[in-house]
């Protein structure tokens, strides 16, 4: 082969591998940022991805509260064990794979984004505070779920949940629409009445806790869980590389950015704020199997699906309670009844001894 073919091949693999690189360093994955944290919880700034399954037990350990299985991740580490932050604030936004916040305290790439939720972490809260009846808000504008529990009950009744509220709350006063550079958007397109409307929300979730401070300084955790979907819809309808969708994501960063600072100084300095951006949610990967020897009966008779009971992790302590006392009692038994059965009744006790038989006069 003569040096032209040679240099032409070295020029081709060159260009080539350039723009792999290029490529490659382009491409930007789901992201886990962290808006606000108080100093007591270190999270390490570095390359280290997390699992969307992990998010929950994330979240979970900078509230203080013990996990099932330790996360071997090396972005957060162990804080003071007397001191615990206010609140957990955690925003899900689907439809992008990152926003661009002008502050953060760290970030870290997201890995197999599947769909979590915080109701461990809810039910943790509520048993370990039953007493103080903290504040626990789950909220998806888009799909009109609303869960609330403790104080919230009180203080979030009046927030517009069902899309029809919210876009009512839009032509009042003081909406965001009076506020937002709108640009691009329209107020009468159904997809960017659904992305204001969970502007809305988060504006309307801290003007109550400004109204409401006393959540704040209560003892007991408070947990927020929202997520916004508003982005996804655009994006589906316009497209990505669409002048609504640039606004929109835009116009969320900073949103988030002050709806983080503001939450965070009505805490006290102490509450930690996430961000979960991913573009879509992957479905789980399952195996489904039937065997020919499935039974017909039903295992669990208040399920209709044969499904089995839920697993307590409870269920080992509680069997070697019951079992070891069982064996307690059983030996005590026999040691008892093998004592009574070779007593002397003439030595050992005195319910066999004869009584006088005179009986004393007065």
């Amino acid at each position: 082969m003569s040096t032209t073919n040679w240099r032409r091949m070295d020029a081709v693999f060159t260009v080539g591998f350039v723009l792999c690189l290029l490529g490659t360093t382009g491409v930007q994955g789901d992201t886990l940022t962290v808006l606000q944290a108080p100093e007591f919880v270190s999270f390490q700034k570095g390359d280290w991805p997390v699992s969307g399954e992990k998010i929950p037990d994330l979240v979970a350990l900078t509230m203080g509260f013990s996990v099932q299985e330790d996360l071997s991740w090396p972005g957060l580490q162990a804080g003071p064990l007397f001191q615990r932050p206010r609140a957990n604030v955690l925003v899900v936004v689907r439809g992008v794979d990152s926003l661009a916040l002008p502050q953060s305290v760290a970030s870290y790439p997201l890995e197999n984004p599947v769909p979590f939720t915080l109701d461990s972490v809810a039910e943790t809260v509520h048993s370990l505070f039953a007493e103080d009846t903290p504040v626990v808000l789950q909220l998806a504008p888009s799909e009109e779920r609303l869960y609330m529990l403790g104080k919230a009950n009180a203080v979030f009744e009046d927030l517009p949940v069902t899309l029809q509220q919210i876009r009512a709350r839009l032509s009042q006063d003081g909406s965001v629409l009076a506020s937002l550079p709108l640009n691009s958007l329209s107020r009468n397109a159904e997809a960017d009445l659904l992305f204001l409307s969970e502007v809305q929300v988060l504006h309307d979730i801290t003007a109550l806790l400004q109204r409401h401070r006393h959540l704040a300084k209560d003892h007991s955790p408070d947990l927020y869980s929202l997520e916004l979907s508003g982005l996804e819809e655009l994006s589906r309808l316009y497209g990505r590389d669409s002048a609504q969708y640039r606004d929109a994501t835009a116009i969320l960063a900073s949103v988030l950015q002050k709806f983080g600072e503001d939450v965070y100084g009505l805490y006290g300095n102490s509450a930690v704020v996430e961000v979960v951006t991913v573009k879509t949610f992957e479905a789980p990967l399952t195996r489904k199997s039937r065997s020919i020897l499935e039974s017909k009966q039903i295992s669990n008779p208040g399920s209709p699906y044969n499904l089995a009971y839920k697993y307590n992790f409870q269920y080992a302590v509680v069997f070697n309670i019951v079992l070891w006392l069982m064996i307690a009692l059983a030996l005590a038994v026999i040691a008892t009844a093998y004592n009574l059965w070779n007593m002397d009744p003439g030595y050992d006790s005195i319910i066999y001894r004869m009584t006088n038989q005179k009986i004393r006069m007065d």
